[in-house]
């Protein structure tokens, strides 16, 4: 798999990151593991689409305190 990004990466507890398996099929190619060994995977329409909520700030309400 290729590493794309760490989400977080200031401490050693194992973040969440971010892969590419080229290998998987096309629905399963975008790898998301969180930091307790589990892992979601996506295509990358669905990738695509994540990307496109958050830039228009349907995900804005969950990181603001």
């Amino acid at each position: 798999m290729r590493h794309i990004a760490t989400f977080c990466g200031s401490c050693n507890c194992g973040c969440p990151e971010l892969y590419v398996d080229e290998q998987a099929a096309p629905d399963k190619r975008i790898v998301i593991t969180d930091d307790f060994g589990q892992e979601i995977r996506m295509s990358t329409d669905q990738l695509a689409d994540l990307v496109a909520s958050a830039r228009s700030g349907v995900l804005d309400e969950l990181v603001t305190a």
